[in-house]
């Protein structure tokens, strides 16, 4: 499944540069007003921050939500207390475009993250194009090589890789990459099962000097709550805020995720 999700967004990618050569994604990119700093917007507090995720559709669901104007959405995000946003761009299993992130960077303040499957610089300098603040790297759909090039040419456009992992062996390569940002999907890209508690197995695992981002397996408070007690800094959810009332939702998932002194003792 990754290798298919990462061989079709590569191919769109290629399709896309036949009309908007390298050579112009690269001018416009130049041309984008500085970065917002993410990795200061998501860094540890006593309370566990949120990354906001824009997602229409995913392979383990299908269809989640029509999101006709994914600025909207993003801007309840905002609203309802995120640190960030994420955007889905894959088009063909997720719904996603470049159009949905060029939107939600011009309407928001916040730092915002392009999620997709890349693989190319092209691709990285499609996301500083569209403003984005963030890319994704995924940890097991890259050779090493490539991986520490895109992670460098990330850092070098004045962005923030978030290092996507999902064994030991992969947060291995994440930390030897030296990523300020690491998360820990709990969805399994080639199988799409969820391991609910990989998080808590590999947090330790994780240094000081990295933000932990929890990503996936999050449907209620509670989960924010596990993820909290396991060592998260941050949880990255999708599927809940787009399927309900957006800022109720997310103002409850923040509440769950404060210190229980800061919720008034311990439960």
């Amino acid at each position: 499944m990754l290798a298919d999700l990462t061989a079709g967004a590569v191919q769109d990618a290629e399709r896309r540069a036949l009309s908007r050569p390298l050579s112009v994604v690269e001018r416009d990119a130049a041309q984008r007003s500085a970065a917002r700093d993410a990795r200061a917007a998501l860094a540890p507090t006593d309370h566990v921050k949120i990354i906001a995720e824009v997602k229409r559709a995913s392979p383990s669901r299908g269809a989640l939500a029509e999101i006709a104007d994914p600025a909207l959405q993003a801007s309840l995000y905002e609203q309802g207390g995120a640190s960030a946003i994420s955007v889905l761009t894959e088009e063909r299993r997720f719904g996603g475009s470049l159009a949905d992130l060029e939107a939600v960077t011009a309407r928001v303040s916040l730092p915002v993250l392009r999620k997709d499957f890349i693989a190319t610089p092209y691709q990285v300098f499609e996301a500083r194009a569209a403003g984005a603040d963030l890319a994704l790297l995924i940890v097991a759909g890259l050779e090493r090589k490539t991986l520490f090039e895109l992670h460098e040419l990330i850092l070098q456009l004045g962005m923030t890789p978030l290092v996507e992992t999902h064994s030991a062996e992969e947060l291995e390569v994440a930390i030897d990459l030296g990523a300020d940002l690491i998360g820990v999907n709990a969805r399994n890209l080639h199988t799409l099962e969820l391991d609910r508690d990989l998080f808590g197995r590999l947090a330790d695992r994780i240094p000081d000097s990295a933000v932990k981002i929890a990503e996936s397996a999050v449907l209620t408070p509670e989960d924010v709550t596990r993820y909290r007690e396991a060592g998260a800094d941050v949880v990255l959810i999708g599927e809940a805020l787009v399927t309900g009332d957006a800022v109720a939702t997310l103002q409850s998932f923040l509440a769950a995720g404060a210190a229980p002194t800061a919720r008034g003792g311990a439960r």
